[in-house]
């Protein structure tokens, strides 16, 4: 075993996804998370790893979201903050608006899971220097909104082309996915100001380009032997350059267009469940076989020192 590896999932809820598409509906906010999250919690327990989930706050507000959000906490793993409405144009926010997000998020969060966040990832990797500062300012130990990739703005631009948004909206959205400057960023992680670490997402070293599971599923629309080959390919390449991969996840890697046809409009939504899931545990197995893996928080633990890090110490239930 050499460095330490994580792993994190972005619980976004149907609604966000439609919301973020700019289609009507998402203001009764549906959820799948009653369906999905048992199917995440399998198949984690299964490879024996506790990861970090990135709560939305709207999500943790709503009481027939609890028993979902409450089951992730009690299964030991770290519970960190989403935003409240995840809204992509989180850069766009004024200071006032940054605070009254936060509030309303980690209120929520704590009262449904138990659990007060220490770990920040903005929707759609939407960050600014504001944000970062308020991170600073309420005691965070990392942010992870960096998506360090040169397909950042093809996959904006591929968005764009699909949904049925006005100018006003998508001008909102012009910063989803991250800009190109990002994709010469660190892969590994680094401090911002001294106590706040930044744990980007991992992209292909030297390619740069995406590794997380949306990516590989996207690939395996055609070939999964093509999608499983080239995830092998960023292990090998992580191993070289010395990168401990932080694997991102979200719900959408468990579910296919059967069991949310409101969500068809979502790549690889064709591809059913159980391929998806069977992808996602060769990733984990593979990341397994070669690092130590764990939270978020542990890894930020790991890289500065126990010490700066205490208030990040899981409290796993029993």
């Amino acid at each position: 075993m050499n460095l330490t590896a994580s792993v994190s999932l972005d619980l976004d809820n149907q609604w966000a996804y439609v919301k973020t598409q700019g289609l009507d509906g998402w203001q009764d906010f549906p959820s799948y998370l009653d369906l999905v999250v048992p199917r995440i919690l399998d198949t984690l327990k299964q490879a024996g790893l506790r990861i970090t989930v990135f709560v939305v706050g709207k999500d943790a507000a709503l009481e027939k979201n609890y028993g979902a959000l409450r089951s992730i906490a009690e299964s030991g793993h770290e519970i960190a903050n989403h935003s409240h409405m995840h809204e992509p144009w989180l850069h766009l926010y004024s200071n006032e608006e940054l605070q009254t997000d936060f509030d309303a998020a980690e209120a929520a969060i704590e009262s449904a899971t138990g659990e007060m966040p220490r770990g920040f990832r903005g929707p759609g990797f939407s960050t600014s220097a504001a944000v970062r500062a308020l991170l600073t300012q309420r005691g965070y130990a990392y942010d992870a909104s960096l998506f360090p990739t040169v397909l950042g703005p093809v996959a904006r631009l591929y968005f764009f082309m699909t949904s049925k948004l006005p100018p006003e909206e998508k001008a909102k959205r012009r910063g989803l996915y991250g800009s190109f400057s990002s994709a010469f960023s660190p892969l590994t992680p680094y401090q911002i100001v001294p106590g706040l670490m930044e744990l980007p997402v991992t992209t292909m070293p030297l390619l740069r380009t995406p590794v997380h599971l949306s990516y590989l599923l996207f690939l395996a629309q055609w070939s999964i032997p093509l999608a499983r080959a080239y995830w092998d390919m960023a292990v090998a390449f992580c191993r070289m350059t010395g990168v401990a991969p932080s694997l991102l996840l979200h719900p959408t890697d468990f579910l296919d267009a059967t069991d949310v046809p409101a969500m068809s409009f979502f790549p690889a939504m064709r591809v059913p469940a159980a391929r998806k899931i069977e992808l996602v545990r060769h990733t984990l197995t593979s990341l397994l076989a070669h690092w130590e893996v764990g939270t978020m928080a542990q890894v930020a633990r790991a890289v500065t020192g126990p010490a700066k890090l205490e208030h990040c110490e899981l409290r796993v239930h029993p």
